[in-house]
Formats: structure tokens, sequence, C-alpha cells
């Protein structure tokens, strides 16, 4: 029997995006800019929606908590890579790289979510505009709201039982700027073809029953639309949906072109650069496309920015 290089870890060592000295500094900037931005944007957003009383709407509720995911979900990854491009040391401890894991899956979960029950709002607001007050109630939105964190907190557990039962590594070296589960279960010993379709078949169902509740809502909003005689009602119906749609395109576009070209390249690191697109530009764009497609966020921050003056 050949002997093994079986290796019992304590920490991991981050390959990160480039190992060129040359593009530490402006990596560092760049994403660095990118964090405050994003922390700023969602932040704005959240306060914006809790001083303005015309903003104590459901639509508004659940924007509020994805900007909060949005923050949670950029933090879990982004200022650990800002760290270790300002220090040159990219070393993540075992458990710092469970807790990383942990955090994202359940944030990245929670914001697919939480993009479904904004979805389920509009298809209320839209198809059943009568009864949206007496469907929509507070008791309801926050229901939906426990329920995404829930559900999206089993969704991560599941992920780290997983990962856990790998106990020896054939080597420390992850191939990208965070702890991703696959990354870790390629690192295995043993066999992990059963790991790797556990983990595929969780996080199918958690990308695939958000979208199809999307798809589905989206599909009645279009065929009550379209029943609308005057076309001024079929735009306005549309522009309400506008900037929900563009950020469900944003979020599920860069998510499924991540996992594609992952799929099609057989280099980690291109695939860590393309991870940038849904950890670190998708939460960084969601405030600005909020409040330049919208009204009420706009006026709500000019009242807000009046106020503080």
């Amino acid at each position: 029997m050949e002997p093994q290089n079986l290796t019992y870890v304590s920490e991991f060592f981050l390959l990160g995006l480039s190992e060129d000295p040359g593009l530490q500094p402006l990596l560092f900037g760049m994403f660095l800019f990118a964090y405050l931005v994003t922390v700023i944007g969602n932040l704005i957003i959240i306060l914006a929606v809790s001083y303005d009383a015309q903003l104590h709407t459901p639509m508004y509720f659940f924007l509020s908590n994805l900007s909060l995911a949005d923050i949670g979900f950029t933090s879990t990854t982004v200022p650990k890579l800002i760290a270790d491009l300002q220090t040159h040391r990219r070393v993540i401890s075992y458990a710092g790289c469970l807790t990383q894991m942990s955090f994202f899956m359940l944030l990245g979960c929670l914001d697919s979510l939480l993009l479904a029950a904004m979805a389920y709002d509009r298809f209320v607001a839209i198809c059943h505009p009568l009864h949206y007050r007496v469907i929509m109630k507070p008791r309801l939105c926050g229901f939906l709201v426990s329920v995404s964190i829930f559900i999206s907190l089993l969704v991560s557990q599941l992920h780290n039982s997983v990962v856990l039962r790998v106990i020896y590594f054939k080597e420390v070296e992850i191939a990208h700027f965070f702890c991703d589960p696959s990354q870790l279960l390629n690192l295995a010993c043993s066999d992990a073809f059963t790991d790797n379709i556990v983990m595929y078949i969780v996080g199918a169902l958690s990308g695939f029953l958000p979208i199809s509740g999307i798809l589905f809502s989206y599909y009645r909003i279009v065929s009550s639309v379209l029943r609308v005689q005057p076309s001024s009602g079929k735009y306005k119906a549309f522009s309400t949906c506008g900037s929900h749609l563009s950020v469900v395109c944003l979020f599920y576009g860069t998510g499924l072109g991540v996992y594609l070209s992952s799929a099609v390249s057989s280099s980690p690191r291109k695939g860590a650069m393309a991870s940038v697109m849904y950890t670190v530009v998708t939460p960084m764009l969601n405030p600005f496309i909020y409040s330049l497609r919208n009204r009420d966020i706009k006026r709500a921050l000019w009242r807000l920015f009046s106020r503080a003056r």
C-alpha cells in the first residue's frame, strides 16, 4: 500500500487574485473603494427606509433587509481580502475558514430568498392591488423574512456539516481569496465524490426554489399587465418592478456566469476573478440601482439629507 500525504491542518493559505507585487496596491485601492461604497450605499438605503414614514411599506421593508444582507455578505470576504493585500499575509485558520464559509453561504442564500420575497410582494401589488394591504400585513412580511433566515441557516449548516467530515487535506493552499466549500473538498485526501454531490444538490435546491418563485411571480405579473389597455398603465406597472428585476438579473446572472466559467475553465484563479462579480460588484451596485430608478427612494434621500443639513 502506497503511503499517502495526509495532513491535519490548523490553517490554510489563500492564494488570492494575483501574486504580482505590482498589482497589490491597485487591488487594495479598488477593493477598499468598492467595500466603502457598498457599506455606505446600503446604510443610506436602510436609514432612508427607517426614517421616512412614507417608505414604511412591505416593498421597502424587504429592501432594507436586502441591504443589510448585502452588507453582511460582502463583509464576509472583502475585509479579509483587503487585509491580506495590505499585510501580504494570506493565512486563515481552520476555524476562521469554516466561520467565513458559514456566513458566506448564509448571507448568499438569504439574498436569494429575499429577492424571491420581493418578487412575491410585486406580484401581489400588481395582480391583486385591492387586496394588497390585506395580504401583505406586517406579520406576513416578518414571517417571510424569518423563514428566509431559517432556511439560510439550514443551508449553511448543511454545507458546514459536509466540510466538517473532511479531516485530512492533501495541501493547504486554496486557489481563491476566500474559503469556498468546493475548493476545500477538492483538497480532501479522501474521495469527496459523495460530498460534492450532496453539496451541489443542496446548492441547486437553495438556488432553484427562489428563482422558480421569482420566475412564476413575473410570469403572472407580465400576464396581468398585458391585459391592461392603456399603455401608461403598463409602463407604470413595469416601472415598479424595474429596479427589482435589474437586481435579480445582476445577482443571478453573475452567479450563473461564475459557475459556468468555472466549469469551462480549468484555472481556479480565473474562477476566483469571476467570483468578484457577485461578491463585490453586485452588492455595490444594488443601492445605485434602487436609488437611481426609484422616485420614492430619491425623495426620501433628499428629505434625509435636507434634515441632516
